[in-house]
């Protein structure tokens, strides 16, 4: 499961529980759920902070390959033939293909 689907599976299950907590007290249905908004927020950057450095280190890691796929695409697009070549997936398909044909594409 990813880190940040747990993390928010883990902040709306604190909410639930607090808001459960709440329920039978005679207060006003939003200023219940204002509450245990609140409550469910603090308890979190206790309950959760595992699940939450893991789910930032799984975003920085997404963002790190965005970011290198980024400046490899402007090399490639800024002439850099190594940059283009590095990363064409259909080049590499197609030396795949051509593997497993030992043959050629007209080989038929």
């Amino acid at each position: 499961m990813s880190p940040a689907v747990k993390y928010t599976l883990g902040r709306l299950g604190l909410f639930v529980v607090a808001l459960a907590v709440l329920l039978p007290f005679p207060l006003n249905f939003l200023v219940k759920v204002m509450v245990a908004f609140v409550v469910s927020a603090v308890l979190s950057l206790v309950l959760l902070r595992k699940w939450r450095d893991q789910m930032a280190e799984h975003l920085g890691s997404v963002a790190a390959k965005r970011t290198a796929e980024k400046d490899r695409l402007r090399s490639a697009l800024a002439g850099d033939e190594d940059a283009a070549a590095a990363g064409d997936r259909v080049a590499a398909a197609d030396a795949s293909h051509q593997a497993g044909d030992k043959g050629g594409p007209d080989s038929r």
